[in-house]
């Protein structure tokens, strides 16, 4: 065996060592033994594709971690948000409950289960946004935008809708007082592209 070929086969030993090495990290364990070593020198390729396989497993879930989207329930309780832009977002399950939202864009957005309480929504943006099973109780909605929004099962005691544009907005199954729903009748109007129910017929409008 000439010199090149020595050459060539301490470097082969000693990558196969840094596998090693390398796998035993990864799986927790301590580095075999020079013994040992040997006896898995036949097995290198395997070892091989093995920490290569879970290499690139690691990277794939990393990578689907951080790409995934902003899903995840938030809270802005009791902060100041005027002219905030939450436009076309997942926000199920979040809480802005005493909130200042004056003039927010929650338009389009998945506004299920989010809960409004007392919050202040005079002249937000709510077109097209889903706020099935919403709470809204106390929230003050006077001038805001509900055209073809969904509200079907929200909860909406005590809520305030003066001067609220509801065209085509769905109020299915809406917990509502009844001085603010004949308020509602004498502007309903309208069929809401989403479920197809007509807005008069949701809030039982004679």
């Amino acid at each position: 065996m000439n010199h090149i070929e020595l050459t060539q086969l301490s470097h082969e030993k000693h990558k196969y060592k840094l596998v090693v090495s390398a796998l035993a990290l990864i799986l927790g364990t301590k580095v075999p033994t020079t013994k040992i070593m040997c006896q898995m020198r036949k097995s290198y390729g395997i070892w091989a594709s093995i920490l290569s396989f879970l290499f690139w497993v690691s990277v794939s879930i990393t990578a689907s971690f951080y790409s995934m989207p902003n899903a995840f329930a938030l809270e802005y309780n009791k902060e100041i948000l005027i002219n905030a832009d939450f436009s076309k977002r997942d926000l199920t399950d979040s809480s802005f409950t005493k909130a200042n939202l004056r003039y927010s864009n929650f338009s389009y957005s998945n506004l299920r289960g989010v809960s409004f309480f007392a919050a202040n929504l005079e002249s937000v943006n709510l077109e097209g946004a889903d706020l099935t099973n919403a709470t809204l109780d106390s929230a003050r909605l006077i001038k805001a935008n509900l055209t073809n929004a969904v509200l079907e099962g929200a909860f909406a005691a005590n809520a305030k809708f003066d001067g609220a544009i509801i065209d085509g907005a769905d109020f299915t199954d809406m917990l509502l007082r009844r001085d603010e729903q004949n308020k509602l009748c004498k502007i309903a109007k309208g069929t809401n592209p989403t479920t197809g129910r007509n807005t008069r017929d949701t809030l039982f409008c004679s």
